[in-house]
């Protein structure tokens, strides 16, 4: 009996020294800093989200026939706009930009109590979108002035409709919405609805926090967290999505399988046909679509955490898009991506990211060698799109005061034999719940994060509730904000 005890009593003091070793940090990382020069957009027009807000509640207390009359008066105004910006309106400076906008913004307070307008306003906002994207591709884009405009611009006029959608959301309204049929050579097949063809990009925003965090923690926040480059084969036309996810690596994935996948929006984006390179060979995207499935499927390729587009020896989802393009003589995301705020800089550094001036998914929408072909939401899903954003705009502010992702000593011990365990199935093919490339600690710091948003959601999502009920109609994005924010005290 005595032998037997000794026994135990020596194997939980060797369980206890193993777990003692694991519970050692891993050696202190580098502090990652912003490169010097690079500063995020800021809005600055609190005044005007509130005039919106006040002309939403103005238009719900007037009759009908009011709202009616001053919707016709302002849609002369935006058509003489448009007008003269597509008369002129070479120049990003050009004043007629801002007043387009401005009269958006004031339309949509309207059109918000009168749905039935919602037809005209969507077409209208198409027309101005694709104004837009043609316009900007004899913008200098790289030059910050040029692309804060362009950005407030896409940006601006997309919120503005959402804000429209998520008041009208009684009238059936399309997930689907197309933008501009640019001509493709290549083969074709559809996704929820869309004609995609093969080489066209997916930009899309799925509903995990991390997908938060990637769309909105940039120097332009946006709306998209990743790519997929769409490939058909030829002779069956059989669809595939080529994408790099953080849990697999590269991977290869069905119509049904990309459906399958959680998302709360897309876009769809297409070479222009008339750029040199495509009008030499207008099946270039499918071969370059091509080039990229085939290697896919050649080789496994790591999730590349690090954000290194320069390295193909491992990808992340923009650097699926870019590397299959550049072996074709193309370079997108003319204007490469930067993330200047230390604080937001920290948080993706303690997830495994070093490069910050690097490719986002959401700036792909303004590479105006591309043009917005369709883009999609779910409406049962957008208030939830929203209220992340916001969720994230808050926890995003605190880490630029400073405050860290933290995570659990105690579980270091056990995260790592899950982490060993997992190591051993990667060899052979398997994913893991700690996905390759990513170590114990970063899962774990992971974990606190996915909880801290978690807890502030819902949180907003009751001070939301309590909005509605003494309102009448859902919070805007700038109120969630606040209303996150008053949660987060």
């Amino acid at each position: 009996m005595k032998r037997f005890l000794k026994k135990i009593t020596r194997l939980f003091c060797g369980l206890g020294m193993v777990y003692l070793l694991l519970l050692i940090p891993d050696p202190k990382e580098k502090t990652a800093f912003v490169k010097a020069g690079e500063k995020a957009f800021t809005w600055n027009r609190d005044a005007q989200w509130v005039q919106m807000e006040e002309l939403f509640r103005h238009a719900r207390q007037q009759s009908p026939a009011l709202v009616d009359s001053a919707i016709r008066a302002l849609k002369l105004i935006a058509g003489k706009r448009l007008a003269l910006l597509e008369a002129g309106g070479r120049l990003s400076s050009d004043s007629n930009w801002v007043l387009a906008e401005n009269t958006f913004f004031s339309m949509a307070a309207s059109v918000a109590v009168r749905p039935a307008e919602l037809p005209w306003f969507i077409n209208y906002y198409n027309s101005l979108r694709n104004l837009i994207k043609e316009r900007s591709r004899q913008w200098q884009l790289g030059d910050i002035g040029v692309r804060n405009t362009v950005y407030a611009l896409a940006y601006g006029l997309r919120a503005a409709v959402e804000e429209v959608l998520l008041q009208t959301d009684t009238v059936k309204i399309p997930p689907a919405m197309l933008v501009k049929n640019e001509m493709s050579a290549t083969p074709s097949a559809q996704i929820f609805g869309i004609e995609v063809h093969s080489g066209d990009l997916l930009v899309s925003r799925g509903g995990a926090e991390v997908s938060a965090l990637i769309s909105r923690g940039n120097d332009y926040p946006g709306n998209f967290s990743h790519v997929a480059l769409v490939y058909v084969e030829e002779k069956s036309n059989k669809a595939f999505l080529v994408e790099a996810h953080i849990e697999k690596g590269v991977a290869v994935s069905s119509v049904q399988q990309y459906e399958n996948d959680k998302k709360l929006r897309f876009m769809v984006l297409r070479l222009r046909a008339n750029l040199p390179l495509m009008m030499a060979d207008p099946m270039l995207p499918q071969k370059a679509a091509q080039a990229m499935y085939e290697k896919a499927n050649s080789r496994h390729i790591s999730y590349d955490f690090k954000m290194d587009f320069h390295d193909s020896s491992a990808m992340f989802c923009s650097e699926v898009a870019s590397y299959a393009y550049r072996g074709k003589g193309i370079q997108l995301w003319q204007s490469q991506s930067t993330i200047s705020s230390q604080g937001i800089v920290n948080w993706l550094h303690a997830f495994g990211v070093e490069n910050f001036v690097t490719q986002m998914p959401s700036d792909l929408e303004y590479d105006p060698q591309l043009t917005i072909v369709a883009e999609w939401r779910d409406p049962a899903t957008l208030f939830k799109d929203h209220i992340d954003n916001a969720v994230m705009d808050v926890l995003l502010e605190k880490a630029n005061r400073g405050e860290s992702i933290g995570y659990s000593t105690w579980k270091l011990p056990v995260a790592r034999v899950i982490k060993g365990y997992y190591m051993l199935k990667n060899l052979f093919g398997k994913t893991g719940i700690i996905p390759e490339g990513m170590s114990a600690t970063q899962a774990l710091k992971n974990e606190s994060f996915v909880a801290m948003h978690a807890d502030l959601k819902k949180k907003t999502e009751i001070l939301a509730g309590d909005f509605i009920k003494q309102n009448g109609y859902r919070p805007p994005y700038w109120q969630l904000v606040k209303l996150a924010e008053r949660a987060a005290q």
